[in-house]
């Protein structure tokens, strides 16, 4: 992932090659050569895969790939799962091997050196996998979130590089209109950025929402901390602060949206492009029913991408075992 994201990584981990890496964009799809490397990653005797999740701060990296004199995903990983067994590992985002060890403890031996720097890299799952695993070309389907703020009041230091602010009023009804039209299998030429390796525009898109979630980070006002002691508050019950007086220093909240694309497969740029259009229907430079876009087949007639900021790779689905207790 060479874009500014927070979001979750999927790889595994192998220190039996020390090939250079692919620099190059992880888009999702397969690159001319990939194949190639998956024909000469065979197991080696003793040797056990993993499939590890990772969670990062991306706006920290110089994108996920390996690369000289910058400070990378890849690189922080392999610091570290070098000091737990002590020999030198290769990781390039797709599949990796280690000498045995139960994922438990590669879960907590990683973790024990990545925190111990920089602390902004964090392995969230480990997994046994066979030996012809491979993180890339196993997933089944993957899913973003993209979260956006609305609101005139500047952005909170809090959610700076955390999502994308939009000082304009979002409808998000016409936003969830819009969702349908993109929903389906397309020709999604009009979200596919230069320089997409892809070797078809056609994409299968199952699903694209819109929703409105609670701002982060929550703290509940003084009325609504009452209601909730008195138990006077429901469940289900909103907090509608936007129409609410504040105190001095009391920061008013934004209203936070989040746009949930899944698919197998996703085009360079296509999620970022698509919600830059999402955003120009909500707030109304984009009607709903205008279909040229998708249409004209050509990036160029799509909106401004949305910046890298709000964007997050949520989950990576793949046909596991189930996980031992």
């Amino acid at each position: 992932m060479t874009e500014n994201q927070k979001h979750g990584l999927e790889l595994s981990i192998d220190s039996s090659s020390q090939r250079p890496l692919k620099i190059g964009k992880t888009t999702d799809q397969v690159f001319h050569g990939d194949e190639e490397e998956a024909e000469t990653m065979n197991p080696k005797p003793g040797i056990q895969r993993y499939l590890v999740a990772v969670e990062y701060i991306g706006t920290r990296f110089s994108g996920s790939q390996q690369q000289p004199n910058c400070r990378t995903v890849v690189g922080a990983l392999e610091e570290a799962f070098q000091k737990f067994i002590g020999q030198p590992v290769s990781v390039f985002c797709s599949s990796r091997t280690l000498p045995p060890h139960e994922p438990g403890v590669v879960h907590k031996a990683v973790n024990h050196f990545l925190q111990k720097h920089e602390g902004d890299v964090t392995v969230v799952d480990v997994r046994s996998v066979p030996n012809d695993f491979h993180a890339r070309y196993k997933a089944q389907e993957r899913t973003y979130f993209y979260r956006l703020v609305s609101g005139p009041e500047a952005l909170s230091s809090f959610e700076k590089d955390r999502a994308w602010h939009v000082p304009e009023t979002l409808n998000i009804g016409a936003m969830q209109e819009a969702c349908k039209v993109l929903v389906g299998h397309h020709d999604f030429s009009s979200f596919r950025a230069a320089g997409c390796q892809a070797n078809s525009p056609i994409r299968t898109l199952d699903e694209l929402n819109v929703c409105e979630v609670a701002s982060t980070p929550y703290f509940p006002t003084s009325m609504e901390r009452k209601q909730r002691q008195g138990k006077e508050e429901s469940e289900n019950e909103e907090p509608h602060s936007e129409t609410c007086e504040v105190g001095f220093g009391i920061r008013r909240r934004h209203r936070c949206f989040v746009v949930t694309a899944r698919a197998r497969s996703f085009l360079y740029h296509q999620v970022r492009l698509m919600v830059g259009v999402l955003k120009a229907v909500g707030t109304g430079d984009l009607t709903v029913g205008d279909e040229r876009i998708l249409e004209a087949k050509n990036v160029s007639s799509a909106r401004p991408m949305a910046p890298a900021c709000g964007l997050y790779l949520g989950h990576v689905k793949y046909d596991l075992p189930p996980a031992p207790h």
